[in-house]
């Protein structure tokens, strides 16, 4: 891949953020519609919105690869947020101090059923596959978006983790973990200094 700041697939723009989309960028993740399965997610305070353009720039300078605004019209707003990056908690837990790429996708209510996180996750795993890929490609998510996990398995991830979900308020949430690859050693390991130990891996 040329340039993974900036990616152009049959639909979709694909770019690293930029200042002018952080109130985009805030309200997708802002509104309720975006967060009906995981609610205590959604963000509240705009401030979210440029800490959201920070981070993918400084992971973008850090790893060659992070979440990308997401357009479906050339110079439009930006309908989503998405790709792969490494989350720094990740590069703590792992062992190796590889790390894994995170696939993260949201988008704009109003542009949901059109396959738009399918297109952009396809892109973002052949991303994170040309810029580094000894790092594994994980998705996490709540067993009860469907819609998340169907997005998940056309991408071809496998399901490896099924288990409590520490994170959420809900006590009978249930987080799932998808992955590119056959974990190993190391990213067991990892997981586990997550709260994802073995007895949690779907073999």
């Amino acid at each position: 891949m040329r340039d993974p700041r900036h990616v152009r697939t049959a639909r979709l723009w694909l770019d690293e953020p930029v200042e002018a989309d952080a109130d985009d960028l805030y309200a997708i993740h802002s509104d309720p519609a975006s967060w009906v399965h995981f609610p205590s997610g959604r963000m509240t305070d705009p401030a979210a919105g440029p800490v959201m353009v920070g981070a993918s720039r400084r992971r973008f300078d850090r790893d060659g690869l992070a979440y990308w605004s997401v357009r479906d019209a050339d110079g439009g707003p930006v309908v989503g947020r998405g790709g792969c990056a490494v989350p720094d908690e990740a590069l703590d837990a792992d062992p190796t101090g590889r790390g894994w790429w995170n696939l993260y996708y949201r988008f704009d209510q109003r542009v949901l059923g059109r396959g738009y996180a399918t297109e952009m996750g396809a892109t973002a795993l052949a991303a994170a596959r040309s810029v580094a890929p000894e790092r594994p490609v994980l998705a996490y998510l709540v067993e009860h978006n469907h819609a998340s996990r169907r997005t998940a398995e056309r991408l071809d991830l496998r399901l490896v983790w099924r288990g409590p979900d520490a994170a959420n308020p809900d006590p009978h949430a249930v987080r799932l973990v998808y992955l590119d690859r056959e974990p190993d050693d190391g990213l067991v390991a990892a997981l586990a200094a997550e709260g994802m130990g073995p007895a949690g891996l779907v073999g």
